[in-house]
């Protein structure tokens, strides 16, 4: 089973998060949360970590629509998107709905999810 839409860039680290913003708010997502992990482990845990970011994307019309399918879709909400080095590369994952509401057997969600899923797979296509 893969961990998400994935996909290696060519980008700076800074650049790629950028990128992943402004691409996601083209398909009506914004960032309503956000992790800096490596932030985190410093001032947290004392350790130095590569730069890694966790942005949590929310399209509001698609998160209401979620919501009213089944409520215990927050549990999964919203839709994370991580941006990474690994060595001299930049990676950018998105999360797979489709996979996710796989766990709260709801057919209803499953269509919804896969047109989701479309959108944040376009999304990192294009970074």
């Amino acid at each position: 089973m893969t961990a998400g839409i994935k996909r290696v860039v060519h980008l700076k680290y800074a650049d790629a998060v950028k990128k992943v913003r402004d691409e996601l708010a083209k398909e009506g997502f914004g960032i309503i949360t956000e992790i800096d992990v490596r932030k985190v482990m410093k001032e947290k845990l004392g350790f130095e970590h590569p730069n890694y970011i966790i942005l949590g994307a929310c399209n509001p019309k698609f998160a209401h629509e979620a919501l009213h399918k089944d409520r215990n879709i927050g549990l999964f909400m919203p839709c994370n998107v991580i941006v990474y080095e690994e060595g001299k590369d930049v990676v950018v994952v998105a999360q797979e709905p489709t996979k996710i509401v796989e766990l709260l057997d709801n057919d209803e969600l499953k269509s919804f999810a896969a047109g989701v899923e479309s959108l944040l797979r376009k999304t990192v296509e294009r970074i």
